[in-house]
């Protein structure tokens, strides 16, 4: 048994850094919730066997070889010849030592089981990859996402335990892309369910009331090396801000064919939709430089990751570092 554990554990190793390489230089599109799940689950089979069966027969071995020892010891002496010199000790702890690959498997499993709990109940970093959430979130911030804030969900399936809050206009979710649910996207929340939401020449107006906003001036994104126009708005409460860029038009270019098209008008000035039941719009606060629900459509509950709260680090700027709205 032993020796099969270890050399499945070896071939999974190896299997695990290939992946990784490829997952790494974009060869292939890894679930890391689905990856970080089976690893801790096979890590966990070692643990167990290591410390109810592996463990116990080590020790076994070493009580049988201080016996062994001390008896050869007795006989030498009763012969009247000098014992052999043998640290029984240190012969003891090479055999309780810990082989190599279960250092590796068991010996991981409590940090990755302590990994594994954090990131899928509690909280979960993510990379901000692109600018469609500026000037709330650069590329490159590096953002804390609360697990648990819209209720605790399974692992992998996403199916919801225990509900929490619920999404509100305003907040800033992670979520499982639509068209691919291996991707997370984030985005703010703009209308929930029964909201008509509708975006007439680059204004955001909700069940017919347009949003409060106040003009800041240009805003110079470093990254994209482009002036915008910035707006404070106020949105279900939450004041933030936003970009235009007046250079684009107002209208949306070939939205795809999502589930609930039909709920939503498309016009040369923008658009106008009525959010379903159980679903959610997003868009990004970069206005004119976000893929977002206006394209592919809306977003279902079964979705949601979490709701995005702070800015842990951005290795570019160390002043991005906290809470954001």
């Amino acid at each position: 048994m032993q020796q099969a554990m270890k050399w499945i554990a070896i071939a999974a190793m190896a299997l695990l850094a290939v992946f990784a390489v490829a997952w790494y230089t974009n060869m292939v599109y890894g679930d890391f919730a689905l990856v970080l799940t089976l690893v801790t689950a096979f890590t966990g089979i070692y643990w167990v066997a290591e410390r109810w069966v592996f463990l116990p027969a080590r020790r076994q071995a070493a009580e049988q070889l201080k016996v062994q020892l001390e008896q050869r010891q007795q006989q030498l002496a009763a012969q009247g010849l000098r014992g052999d010199e043998v640290n029984v000790q240190q012969e003891q702890d090479k055999l309780l030592m810990q082989p190599w690959w279960l250092d590796w498997t068991a010996g991981l499993f409590p940090v990755l089981l302590v990994v594994f709990v954090l990131r899928s109940f509690v909280v979960e970093p993510f990379k901000i990859p692109s600018g469609s959430m500026v000037p709330t979130l650069r590329v490159g911030d590096l953002i804390l996402v609360s697990k648990f804030h819209y209720g605790i969900r399974l692992p992998v399936s996403n199916t919801l335990l225990i509900p929490n809050h619920k999404p509100e206009k305003g907040d800033v979710m992670v979520f499982r892309f639509p068209p691919d649910p291996r991707m997370d996207y984030i985005k703010r929340v703009v209308g929930v369910p029964g909201d008509k939401v509708a975006y007439i020449n680059k204004q955001i107006i909700i069940n017919g009331e347009a949003l409060p906003r106040q003009e800041l001036g240009e805003f110079f994104d470093s990254d994209s090396m482009r002036y915008s126009q910035q707006f404070t708005e106020v949105l279900g409460g939450v004041k933030h801000n936003v970009l235009n860029d007046k250079n684009r038009p107002s209208y949306v270019n070939s939205p795809s064919d999502f589930p609930f098209r039909d709920q939503c008008v498309y016009n040369p000035q923008g658009f106008e939709c009525t959010v379903p039941d159980g679903h959610y719009f997003m868009m990004g606060d970069n206005r004119d430089n976000s893929l977002d629900s206006r394209y592919w459509g809306f977003v279902p509950e079964k979705n949601i990751v979490g709701k995005a709260f702070f800015v842990w680090m951005n290795f570019g700027d160390l002043g991005r570092i906290g809470a954001f709205d």
